[in-house]
């Protein structure tokens, strides 16, 4: 167990992203009966998540800060800001809970400025740095995702500060558009790295589905600024800009997704790589989620309802990607667990 706390990934907050934007999904294509269940299973996740995250804190300071300098891993603090932010549209979205939502809307802005400065800050300076190949992945977008899930949950939360409105939406628009630009810088290095370096089955690890879901929640940001826009004249002058710029975005999701199936077909059926639990892979149903959600919330934006003929069928991949993710961890779990037993036994 303490091994195992340990060694705990940063980004295992993607289980909540996952978990939540699943549960949004089903709230917003009729499937209702769902997601508020998600909801309390949710909670759970994210109260037990940060229980283990601040005791991993107090007891491995070390391995912490180990985590904090590796360009691989250091990037997984950013699903606590995203899990944080999804958390609140989902209790927003699911259960009406608006003072809940704004809490937790405070506290991933926090979180999201504190996490974003560090991460950034700490890989600038350090000393010794890998290759490009070898240091950047597709977990890097969750810093998009997590500057672009501030931008949601405070464009859905505007209309209950009153007055204040404008100044609410001013703040997320440009938190989107500082999240677009993070994008158009990363996923430039990212692409480069596919197309001009070897690639192995091990380097496409499963967050490089979130080469699809940072643009996805760059659209559902977008499109909600769009539908937030009679709140607010800025946004009512820059409304074509916004829709138009939203409408790139979902079309880059859109492309992402046959290439991603293209290069998972080449990893694990053609390279034969072993398809096993990994806590990253909730960075891969996270996406697919988000996707759904995120064409939903377009179709309302620019009046095209026949986008929702493509939210309905996604709704359903991403329920089942998040069953067979669940399924696998509880697997490995009981076999953890009855190794552990047997190892006890065997010592006595």
């Amino acid at each position: 167990m303490t091994s195992g706390l340990a060694s705990l990934h940063p980004a295992y907050f993607a289980l909540v992203m996952a978990t939540g934007i699943v549960s949004i999904a089903c709230r917003l294509t009729g499937l209702s009966a769902l997601a508020a269940p998600l909801l309390w299973l949710n909670t759970v996740f994210f109260i037990g998540l940060w229980a283990l995250t601040l005791l991993r804190i107090a007891r491995f300071p070390a391995e912490v800060a180990g985590d904090l300098l590796d360009h691989g891993r250091s990037v997984g603090f950013f699903t606590a800001v995203a899990a944080t932010c999804v958390m609140g549209s989902q209790w927003l979205i699911v259960a009406g809970a608006w003072g809940i939502a704004a809490l937790l809307w405070t506290i991933g802005t926090i979180l999201w400025a504190a996490i974003t400065y560090t991460v950034f800050a700490v890989l600038t300076i350090k000393s010794e740095k890998p290759t490009l190949a070898e240091g950047i992945h597709g977990g890097w977008l969750v810093s998009v995702v997590a500057a672009q899930s501030v931008a949601v949950l405070g464009t859905q939360l505007a209309d209950g500060f009153g007055v204040r409105a404008p100044h609410v939406l001013l703040s997320c628009l440009v938190m989107w558009l500082g999240g677009g630009m993070l994008y158009i810088w990363i996923i430039s290095l990212i692409f480069y790295r596919y197309t001009f370096f070897v690639m192995l089955p091990s380097d496409l690890t499963p967050p490089y589905w979130i080469n699809m879901g940072a643009v996805a929640i760059s659209t559902l940001a977008g499109a909600l600024l769009v539908l937030a826009a009679p709140l607010a004249p800025l946004l009512r002058d820059v409304l074509p800009f916004v829709k138009g710029l939203t409408l790139m975005f979902w079309a880059t999701a859109t492309w992402w997704i046959p290439m991603l199936v293209i290069l998972g077909f080449w990893r694990h059926v053609y390279r034969r790589f072993p398809l096993k639990y990994d806590p990253l892979y909730w960075g891969a149903v996270f996406p697919l989620g988000m996707y759904t959600v995120a064409t939903v919330r377009l179709a309302q934006a620019i009046d095209a309802p026949v986008l929702l003929i493509i939210a309905r069928v996604f709704v359903f991949v991403a329920l089942a990607a998040w069953t067979a993710t669940l399924v696998a961890w509880i697997r490995q779990s009981i076999g953890d667990i009855t190794s552990r037993r047997r190892a006890r036994s065997a010592v006595t």
